[in-house]
Protein backbone atom coordinates (compact mmCIF):
# COMPACT_ATOMS: atom_id res chain seq x y z
CA UNK A 1 0.00 0.00 0.00
CA UNK A 2 1.43 3.40 -0.97
CA UNK A 3 0.98 6.71 0.86
CA UNK A 4 -1.76 7.93 -1.49
CA UNK A 5 -3.85 4.82 -0.89
CA UNK A 6 -3.28 4.98 2.87
CA UNK A 7 -4.34 8.64 2.95
CA UNK A 8 -7.64 7.80 1.23
CA UNK A 9 -8.28 4.95 3.67
CA UNK A 10 -7.63 7.21 6.69
CA UNK A 11 -9.97 9.85 5.23
CA UNK A 12 -12.66 7.19 4.72
CA UNK A 13 -12.23 5.97 8.30
CA UNK A 14 -12.53 9.50 9.70
CA UNK A 15 -15.60 10.10 7.55
CA UNK A 16 -17.14 6.82 8.76
CA UNK A 17 -16.83 7.83 12.43
CA UNK A 18 -20.09 9.68 13.32
CA UNK A 19 -18.56 11.58 16.26
CA UNK A 20 -16.09 13.37 13.95
CA UNK A 21 -16.72 16.13 11.41
CA UNK A 22 -14.18 14.88 8.87
CA UNK A 23 -14.78 17.83 6.54
CA UNK A 24 -12.78 20.03 8.95
CA UNK A 25 -9.76 17.71 9.17
CA UNK A 26 -6.90 17.47 6.67
CA UNK A 27 -4.84 14.29 6.29
CA UNK A 28 -1.26 14.00 5.04
CA UNK A 29 0.74 10.78 4.76
CA UNK A 30 4.44 10.20 4.19
CA UNK A 31 6.04 6.75 4.49
CA UNK A 32 3.16 5.53 6.62
CA UNK A 33 3.37 8.52 8.97
CA UNK A 34 -0.01 10.29 9.22
CA UNK A 35 -0.34 14.01 10.01
CA UNK A 36 -3.72 15.42 11.03
CA UNK A 37 -4.47 19.15 10.90
CA UNK A 38 -7.60 21.30 10.85
CA UNK A 39 -10.23 22.03 13.49
CA UNK A 40 -12.36 20.07 15.96
CA UNK A 41 -15.51 21.08 17.83
CA UNK A 42 -14.14 19.80 21.14
CA UNK A 43 -11.01 18.39 22.71
CA UNK A 44 -12.76 15.00 22.79
CA UNK A 45 -13.28 15.12 19.02
CA UNK A 46 -9.62 16.07 18.55
CA UNK A 47 -8.49 13.00 20.53
CA UNK A 48 -11.00 10.74 18.77
CA UNK A 49 -9.63 11.74 15.36
CA UNK A 50 -6.18 10.62 16.48
CA UNK A 51 -7.52 7.30 17.78
CA UNK A 52 -9.40 6.66 14.54
CA UNK A 53 -6.28 7.28 12.45
CA UNK A 54 -4.21 5.00 14.70
CA UNK A 55 -6.51 2.03 14.18
CA UNK A 56 -6.09 2.00 10.39
CA UNK A 57 -3.93 -0.86 9.18
CA UNK A 58 -0.69 0.37 7.63
CA UNK A 59 -0.38 3.48 9.81
CA UNK A 60 3.06 3.56 11.44
CA UNK A 61 2.70 6.79 13.44
CA UNK A 62 0.29 9.70 13.88
CA UNK A 63 1.11 13.38 14.36
CA UNK A 64 -1.98 15.25 15.54
CA UNK A 65 -2.06 19.06 15.28
CA UNK A 66 -5.80 19.67 15.22
CA UNK A 67 -6.93 22.93 16.83
CA UNK A 68 -10.08 23.13 18.96
CA UNK A 69 -12.53 25.81 17.85
CA UNK A 70 -14.13 27.74 20.72
CA UNK A 71 -17.93 28.23 20.76
CA UNK A 72 -18.93 31.17 18.54
CA UNK A 73 -15.21 31.81 18.02
CA UNK A 74 -14.87 33.43 21.45
CA UNK A 75 -13.01 32.00 24.48
CA UNK A 76 -15.18 31.27 27.52
CA UNK A 77 -14.55 32.57 31.04
CA UNK A 78 -12.00 30.35 32.81
CA UNK A 79 -13.83 30.47 36.14
CA UNK A 80 -17.05 29.30 34.52
CA UNK A 81 -15.22 26.53 32.66
CA UNK A 82 -13.57 25.39 35.91
CA UNK A 83 -16.95 25.31 37.66
CA UNK A 84 -18.51 23.25 34.87
CA UNK A 85 -15.52 20.90 34.78
CA UNK A 86 -15.74 20.33 38.53
CA UNK A 87 -19.46 19.59 38.25
CA UNK A 88 -18.81 17.01 35.52
CA UNK A 89 -16.07 15.33 37.57
CA UNK A 90 -18.24 15.29 40.68
CA UNK A 91 -21.06 13.46 38.90
CA UNK A 92 -18.78 10.93 37.17
CA UNK A 93 -18.81 7.68 39.19
CA UNK A 94 -15.43 6.63 37.78
CA UNK A 95 -13.65 9.74 39.07
CA UNK A 96 -12.74 9.88 42.81
CA UNK A 97 -13.12 13.11 44.77
CA UNK A 98 -9.34 13.44 45.04
CA UNK A 99 -9.14 14.91 41.52
CA UNK A 100 -8.76 18.68 41.18
CA UNK A 101 -9.13 20.93 38.13
CA UNK A 102 -7.94 24.41 37.21
CA UNK A 103 -8.54 26.24 33.93
CA UNK A 104 -6.40 28.94 32.37
CA UNK A 105 -6.98 30.34 28.89
CA UNK A 106 -9.20 27.38 28.07
CA UNK A 107 -6.57 24.82 29.10
CA UNK A 108 -7.62 22.48 31.92
CA UNK A 109 -5.04 21.24 34.43
CA UNK A 110 -6.02 18.04 36.23
CA UNK A 111 -4.20 17.12 39.45
CA UNK A 112 -4.58 14.95 42.54
CA UNK A 113 -4.06 11.21 43.07
CA UNK A 114 -6.03 8.09 42.16
CA UNK A 115 -5.59 4.34 42.52
CA UNK A 116 -5.93 3.35 38.85
CA UNK A 117 -4.96 4.67 35.44
CA UNK A 118 -8.51 4.25 34.14
CA UNK A 119 -9.59 6.86 36.70
CA UNK A 120 -7.06 9.30 35.24
CA UNK A 121 -8.48 8.63 31.79
CA UNK A 122 -12.07 8.96 33.02
CA UNK A 123 -11.34 12.41 34.44
CA UNK A 124 -9.66 13.56 31.24
CA UNK A 125 -12.42 12.15 29.05
CA UNK A 126 -15.14 13.84 31.11
CA UNK A 127 -13.51 17.27 30.89
CA UNK A 128 -12.56 16.84 27.21
CA UNK A 129 -16.23 16.89 26.18
CA UNK A 130 -16.80 20.30 27.77
CA UNK A 131 -17.34 23.08 25.22
CA UNK A 132 -14.64 25.74 25.57
CA UNK A 133 -11.85 23.41 26.72
CA UNK A 134 -9.10 23.59 24.09
CA UNK A 135 -6.37 21.64 25.88
CA UNK A 136 -5.81 19.33 28.87
CA UNK A 137 -2.76 18.65 31.03
CA UNK A 138 -3.36 15.43 32.94
CA UNK A 139 -1.06 15.58 35.97
CA UNK A 140 -3.07 13.16 38.10
CA UNK A 141 -0.74 10.82 39.98
CA UNK A 142 -1.24 7.15 40.82
CA UNK A 143 -0.78 5.98 44.39
CA UNK A 144 1.93 3.45 45.15
CA UNK A 145 0.76 -0.16 45.40
CA UNK A 146 1.79 -1.19 48.92
CA UNK A 147 1.06 -4.90 48.40
CA UNK A 148 3.67 -7.32 47.13
CA UNK A 149 2.87 -7.80 43.46
CA UNK A 150 4.77 -9.00 40.40
CA UNK A 151 3.81 -6.22 37.97
CA UNK A 152 5.93 -7.56 35.12
CA UNK A 153 4.44 -11.05 35.32
CA UNK A 154 0.88 -9.71 35.51
CA UNK A 155 1.39 -7.55 32.41
CA UNK A 156 3.07 -10.38 30.48
CA UNK A 157 0.14 -12.67 31.33
CA UNK A 158 -2.34 -10.01 30.17
CA UNK A 159 -0.49 -9.59 26.87
CA UNK A 160 -0.51 -13.35 26.40
CA UNK A 161 -4.29 -13.46 26.81
CA UNK A 162 -4.85 -10.89 24.05
CA UNK A 163 -6.05 -12.30 20.73
CA UNK A 164 -4.75 -9.19 18.94
CA UNK A 165 -1.10 -9.33 20.02
CA UNK A 166 1.89 -11.58 19.50
CA UNK A 167 3.08 -11.47 23.10
CA UNK A 168 6.29 -13.34 22.28
CA UNK A 169 7.53 -10.24 20.43
CA UNK A 170 7.00 -7.90 23.41
CA UNK A 171 9.31 -7.48 26.41
CA UNK A 172 8.11 -5.96 29.69
CA UNK A 173 10.60 -4.17 31.94
CA UNK A 174 9.66 -2.81 35.37
CA UNK A 175 11.82 -0.25 37.20
CA UNK A 176 11.98 0.26 40.97
CA UNK A 177 9.78 3.37 40.68
CA UNK A 178 7.00 1.24 39.09
CA UNK A 179 7.70 2.59 35.59
CA UNK A 180 6.91 -0.02 32.93
CA UNK A 181 8.82 -0.06 29.64
CA UNK A 182 7.51 -1.97 26.64
CA UNK A 183 10.06 -3.07 24.05
CA UNK A 184 9.84 -5.22 20.94
CA UNK A 185 7.73 -5.21 17.80
CA UNK A 186 4.05 -5.08 16.81
CA UNK A 187 2.37 -5.32 13.42
CA UNK A 188 0.19 -2.19 13.59
CA UNK A 189 0.02 1.12 15.44
CA UNK A 190 -3.22 0.22 17.22
CA UNK A 191 -1.47 -2.80 18.76
CA UNK A 192 0.75 -0.38 20.68
CA UNK A 193 -2.36 1.08 22.32
CA UNK A 194 -3.54 -2.42 23.26
CA UNK A 195 -0.17 -3.21 24.85
CA UNK A 196 -0.13 0.12 26.70
CA UNK A 197 -3.64 -0.49 28.04
CA UNK A 198 -2.57 -3.90 29.34
CA UNK A 199 0.45 -2.35 31.06
CA UNK A 200 -1.64 0.37 32.70
CA UNK A 201 -4.12 -2.22 34.00
CA UNK A 202 -1.64 -3.68 36.50
CA UNK A 203 -2.00 -2.27 40.04
CA UNK A 204 0.58 0.33 41.05
CA UNK A 205 1.93 1.21 37.60
CA UNK A 206 2.86 4.90 37.68
CA UNK A 207 4.19 5.40 34.16
CA UNK A 208 4.35 3.47 30.89
CA UNK A 209 7.06 4.07 28.30
CA UNK A 210 6.15 2.57 24.94
CA UNK A 211 9.24 1.75 22.84
CA UNK A 212 7.44 -0.75 20.62
CA UNK A 213 8.28 -0.61 16.92
CA UNK A 214 5.69 -1.05 14.18
CA UNK A 215 7.10 -3.45 11.57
Amino acid sequence: MNDRQLRLIVIDELDFEPSIDATRIDVWVEQGMVALTGYARSFAEKREAERVACRVRGVRAVSERIAVATPAGKPMDDAELARRALDILTWDAAVPDTVRVKVRNGHARLSGTVDWHYQRLAAEHAVSRLAGIIGISNLIGIRHNSHAYDIGRAIADALGRSAELDACRIRVLVAEDDTVTLEGEVHAWFERAIAERAAWSAPGVKRVEDHLLVV
